[in-house]
């Protein structure tokens, strides 16, 4: 795979944007951290569902209740998973939330039944969903308290930062690696990914956000390369599994988000399945 100029020109365009957005909403307070991931997971599970469309033709058949439900439902997730200190004048987003959800989900229950459109592996479809997606996410939450009342003030987003920057340079080295001297085709499943770019990606981002982020984070070097290292490489299993969804769905792309990356999926697949596994490693820990 040659390396194409034009190409990398506008992901690179596209991704300096989303890089600005991204920290702003990590960065400036807790309401612009849950909304930033509220509005993610509603972009991610909205094309999920697009693609299980595609590749389970009955589940185009669930009820527009169940379908819409389905975001909303997402949405009222991410509240009720988020931290109790977010509210408004005395009152819980995660209260609020967690007195919604039965409500939602008998919602849509009752749509079906009333369209006739009960079929329970469309349910787990959806059920699968809201694990891969809104609970995968969430769990940013936990990964912001770690560091949330340090010595050095306020740190709690630098592990989310960790994670996603990890992520994001072991894509574009893989990429770039890749397309160089990339030979030795990874996967069917992503026949564009190399042995060569994919080891290459994973030894240079932990060594550049080890390096790099250790500079200017209050965090152990020790602890940031093991939150690097097992980021990188479920971040690349992340990204392969979504790229099966997308090939038993017959797609590109799973959206058109961002210009050169894809959609919402293209861009947080990695962080999906990565997320989990840096959550599990700093319970074991710590």
């Amino acid at each position: 795979m040659a390396l194409n100029f034009s190409v990398l020109r506008v992901r690179a365009l596209s991704a300096i944007v989303f890089v600005i957005v991204m920290l702003g909403g990590l960065i400036w307070n807790n309401w612009s951290f849950f909304l930033l991931f509220v509005a993610i997971q509603a972009g991610c599970l909205f094309e999920y569902q697009k693609l299980l469309a595609l590749i389970f033709p009955n589940y185009k058949n669930i009820s527009a209740i169940h379908k819409w439900g389905l975001l909303v439902l997402g949405v009222v997730l991410m509240m009720t998973l988020a931290p109790n200190s977010l509210g408004v004048n005395g009152v819980s987003v995660k209260f609020v939330g967690s007195r919604i959800v039965p409500f939602i989900v008998g919602i849509m229950i009752l749509g079906d039944i009333i369209g006739k459109k009960v079929n329970l592996q469309n349910w787990a479809i959806s059920f699968f969903g809201l694990v891969y997606i809104p609970m995968s996410l969430s769990l940013f939450y936990q990964l912001k308290v770690f560091m949330a009342n340090t010595f050095f003030g306020d740190w709690g987003f630098s592990i989310p930062l960790l994670v996603i920057a990890t992520v994001w340079v072991n894509d574009t080295m893989a990429y770039i690696v890749g397309a160089l001297i990339g030979r030795t085709p990874l996967s069917s499943v992503s026949p564009n990914k190399t042995w060569e770019g994919t080891i290459a990606g994973v030894i240079l981002s932990v060594l550049v956000v080890t390096k790099v982020m250790g500079i200017w984070i209050p965090i152990q070097e020790k602890y940031i390369f093991l939150i690097s290292i097992v980021a990188s490489i479920m971040g690349n299993f992340g990204d392969l599994f979504e790229s099966k969804l997308k090939r038993l769905a017959g797609v590109k792309d799973s959206g058109t988000m961002m210009p050169g990356h894809g959609g919402f999926l293209d861009r947080f697949d990695s962080i999906l399945l990565a997320t989990p596994f840096v959550w599990l490693l700093l319970q074991i820990i710590f």
